[in-house]
Order: structure tokens, then C-alpha cells, then sequence
């Protein structure tokens, strides 16, 4: 086992804050000492069958903590996850059956292996617990917290401020997620930047030994916080969200997943090395000074990291096809795989038809990107805005690397 500064280096990669450092530094140092690995707790409500690149900083954090040799306890939330998390949220989250929810679980623990090694995790369905719970032992947790602390969160704030409805069982999320942490005894518990009060709860009940007591667990050491940034998605504006269309899936097709990834805007591309790669940060700070003196190297860095991704997930022979297929769409000699179609009116004029594809907004914006050379059909650029459109099918092409399959309905 590494000593355990080695190892704080190791894990800082990556994280926005560590609550705290000293802490963990502490727990690291008693573990190379007696031999106890560490027990890392990350919590997942499957509330949706499939993972995606955003899911998966904190899963590659959890196999840096395995590799070092420390023990991964994965909680599938089966009963958060029918509360439903309201970090973040500007409203009450739809509530899932606990048949939905155990459905979504097999496919998610599933994905959850490709990045985290299954031999050393152990996985923990929270219903295990909560199934059981008596009302005064919920009585019990719901003391260890009061209104006031509550409404200190910024989320529910903003809904209150709003008039946006907070329901009572939200309050219940953040003290079941920090049960969790004590019931497994946990030494560090992973999150996004949004987990943070929740986890912070876990350490507040960790150290109240009479809840402890309560629940049948001695009273505990404070679980260390260890928090990682949240992706930006594809669009390079907001979270990584199935819900935002701005994502890339780990189950997603070789080729689909690498131009979703070379299509990516230049100011991703660090932050995404970073979060998803084992690239040296040396070799980052590197490429990063290259391309902002050179254009073309900005490509090659993403061409890089769309081939990494890609590898990861589908293998090296898949992610050299896919490499080779993004060149022959670029010389113009393919399509990208799932390019949308769209059925076209006879009389559908070219600004329209951008604005219909979701190319641009307006037909204003789309007069600019046409007068700019941002358009082609078939392969040919387009420089009138009022040109007429060709009869049959035709391929579109919008900015760089946006295509659309056109027919006349």
C-alpha cells in the first residue's frame, strides 16, 4: 500500500473540496498503519436504467480508491430513490414505485462494473434498513434536524422564494442518504458539488452516538466528504442530463459516442481529460498550452480523448473504427451514425428549415450562419439565405459537425 501522502495526491485529481483534508489524510495514515482499508461509500438512486460520461466522474474517483486498496460499498438507494434527491432541484422530483425502482437497479449496477472493479465492491440496497423502519425510529432521525437547517440550502430556497411547493418527505432525503452513511460505518462517502449537504448530514449523524445507539451502531468517526466537480454536458452550457439531450451514454454505439465527444466545444475539452482520463496533468497543462497557440491542435486533442472514451467503453478495435469513421465523415464520405431525419413541406424555405432542425433559433440566426459559411448541402456551402432548396433528398450540414438526412414529405 502506498504511503498515505502518496495516496492524498493521488485522489486530490479532479476534486473540488475535501471535508476535510486533514481528516482524510488521518484515516489514510491509520489504514496503511494497521492494514484496514478504508470503506468508500458512494450512494446511487436508479432512478433511470443507463449511465452516462456524467455519472461516471465519481465512479472513476471510487476505482482510484479500489486500486489503492480500499474497499468500495456501492448503496443502491431502493428507498431514497422512491423519495427522490432534491439537490438541485426546482421541484418535487416524480416519484418512482419501488418495482421501477429495483428495475432501473439492474441494468444501472450493471454499467456501474465498467468502470468500478465488481470484486471489490460491496453492494448494499438501502431497503435493507428502511423496509423495517418503525415509526419512532423515523421520529428519532427526523429530530436530528430542524426546519431552520433545512431551508439553509440553497435549492430549497430558491423554491420557496418562488412559491414553488416543498413536500415534507423531501426533508426526509438527506437524513435517509446520511442513515446510509452510518449504517455501513462508512470512512468516506463520494458526491458531486450538489451532494454536499447531504453528506454533510452523514457526518452529523455519525458522531451523535445516541442515534447511533438507536439504530444498534456504535457511535462512529465523521465520514470525510469528497466531492467532484459536475460535468458540463455536450452543449458545454449545463449539467450533463438525458433530460437536457446534452449527453453522451457508456452504452451508446463506438461511432455515435465518439463524434458526440469530437463535436465537443474547445473550452470542454481540458476539464473532460481531467474528469475521464488518465492523461498525466503535466501532459494536459502541455496540450493545453499547444492549442491555444496553434488551432489544429485543439483537433488532435480531441481526437485523443474521443479514441480514450471510446476505448474505455467499447475496446481498442472499436475505437479505432469509429476514429477512422469521424475522418470519412469529415472528407465527406459518410454520415454520422444516427443522423436525424426530417421530413420536409413542399414549400419549406431554407431559413425555416434550420430554425425546424434545431440548428439555430431564429431564422435571424440563421441568416447569419448562412452569410457566414456555415451551411452546406450535399456538400456544397451555401451563401444565399433565400436560395431555393433541392427537390428529393439531401443532406444538411449546420456549423461543423451537425448533419440532418432531408426529404420532401
Amino acid at each position: 500500500m502506498l504511503a498515505a501522502k502518496e495516496q492524498l495526491e493521488i485522489l486530490r485529481r479532479g476534486v473540488v473540496e475535501i471535508i476535510d483534508e486533514k481528516d482524510l489524510l488521518a484515516k489514510l495514515e491509520k489504514s496503511v498503519a494497521t492494514g484496514r482499508p478504508l470503506r468508500v461509500k458512494m450512494g446511487v438512486d436508479p432512478t433511470a436504467p443507463d449511465i452516462h460520461l456524467g455519472f461516471t466522474v465519481g465512479m472513476r474517483k471510487l476505482r482510484q480508491f479500489q486500486e489503492l486498496g480500499h474497499q468500495v460499498i456501492l448503496i443502491v438507494g431502493d428507498y431514497t430513490a422512491t423519495v427522490g434527491d432534491p439537490s438541485g432541484k426546482s421541484k418535487t422530483r416524480a416519484r418512482l414505485t419501488h418495482e421501477q425502482v429495483l428495475e432501473h437497479a439492474a441494468s444501472y449496477t450493471e454499467q456501474f462494473f465498467k468502470v468500478v472493479d465488481r470484486d471489490r465492491t460491496q453492494v448494499v440496497y438501502n431497503g435493507e434498513w428502511f423496509r423495517t423502519l418503525t415509526f419512532d425510529k423515523v421520529t428519532e432521525l427526523m429530530a436530528r434536524i430542524t426546519v431552520a437547517q433545512m431551508l439553509e440550502r440553497q435549492d430549497f430556497q430558491n423554491r420557496h422564494a418562488q412559491g414553488n411547493p416543498i413536500s415534507l418527505h423531501e426533508f426526509l432525503y438527506p437524513l435517509m442518504q446520511g442513515l446510509d452513511s452510518v449504517m455501513i460505518e462508512a470512512d468516506v462517502e463520494l458526491g458531486g458539488t450538489d451532494q454536499k449537504f447531504n453528506v454533510l448530514r452523514g457526518r452529523e449523524l455519525q458522531r451523535d452516538a445516541a442515534l447511533c445507539e438507536v439504530f444498534g451502531k456504535p457511535a462512529q468517526e465523521a465520514q470525510v466528504g469528497l466531492f467532484v466537480p459536475i460535468l458540463l454536458g455536450t452543449d458545454g452550457q449545463t449539467k450533463m442530463s438525458k433530460s437536457f439531450g446534452n449527453y453522451v451514454g457508456i452504452t451508446e454505439p463506438a461511432q455515435v459516442m465518439y463524434h458526440k465527444i469530437y463535436a465537443l466545444p474547445d473550452s470542454l475539452v481540458e476539464s473532460w481529460t481531467t474528469l475521464l482520463t488518465d492523461m498525466p496533468l503535466a501532459e494536459i497543462e502541455q496540450r493545453k498550452a499547444q492549442s491555444s497557440a496553434d488551432g489544429a491542435a485543439i483537433n488532435e486533442w480531441k481526437s485523443w480523448l474521443a479514441h480514450e472514451i471510446v476505448r474505455q467503453y467499447h475496446g481498442l478495435a472499436e475505437a479505432d473504427a469509429a476514429r477512422e469513421r469521424e475522418s470519412a465523415v469529415h472528407r465527406g464520405e459518410a454520415l454520422p451514425d444516427e443522423t436525424p431525419e426530417v421530413v420536409l413541406g413542399e414549400e419549406t424555405m431554407l431559413l425555416d428549415l434550420l430554425v425546424h432542425c434545431g440548428a439555430v433559433a431564429s431564422r435571424g440566426e440563421g441568416k447569419k450562419l448562412v452569410t457566414n459559411g456555415g451551411v452546406q448541402i450535399d456538400g456544397a456551402k451555401v451563401s444565399d439565405p433565400s436560395a431555393a432548396l433541392p427537390a428529393g433528398e439531401f443532406v444538411l450540414r449546420a456549423g461543423k459537425r451537425r448533419y440532418w438526412k432531408v426529404r420532401r414529405g
